[in-house]
């Protein structure tokens, strides 16, 4: 459960960054954004997406190397496992909502390529610090690590 609440917290923060951005970025254009609620429950399924990828051990493949070489590559396999997991979810609810499986494949091919470029950059660079304080907790410990940033030194 410390798990799940450290990677929702990490996540309701990243995604709610985001999710205030697009808001200040419409609303220079007189465009309203109420879409706060999204980044919540997004958090809330992507924690236990992200839980379930380590438990799968994805991303474990380059133990034993320093240490921003496992935070790179969990970064970017955990990205993949995301970005699969938020195709999946996209069909599943076109399905819900009443339309064919040609129709949510539509939808999804209608991203420009710019845009799923910069969402995978996004989502990358968001990973890293939070792979990488997964990587400082597998090596040095948890306790050492909580106690490196939340103590008086």
């Amino acid at each position: 459960m410390k798990s799940y609440l450290l990677n929702f917290t990490y996540l309701v923060f990243i995604l709610g960054s985001f999710h205030w951005y697009a808001r200040l970025l419409l609303s220079q254009h007189h465009i309203e954004y109420h879409h706060y609620g999204i980044a919540l429950i997004e958090a809330l399924v992507l924690a236990k997406v992200i839980m379930i990828g380590d438990i799968l051990h994805i991303g474990r493949r380059v133990k034993g190397r320093p240490l921003i070489i496992p935070t790179l590559y969990r970064a970017v396999t955990f990205s993949i496992w995301l970005g699969l997991f938020k195709i999946v979810e996209h069909i599943i609810s076109s399905l819900v909502h009443g339309k064919n499986l040609a129709d949510a494949v539509n939808e999804l091919t209608s991203y420009s390529p710019y845009e799923m470029l910069a969402m995978c950059v996004v989502t990358v660079c968001a990973f890293v610090p939070f792979f990488a304080f997964k990587e400082l907790e597998h090596t040095g410990g948890e306790a050492k690590v909580f106690e490196m940033f939340l103590k008086k030194a």
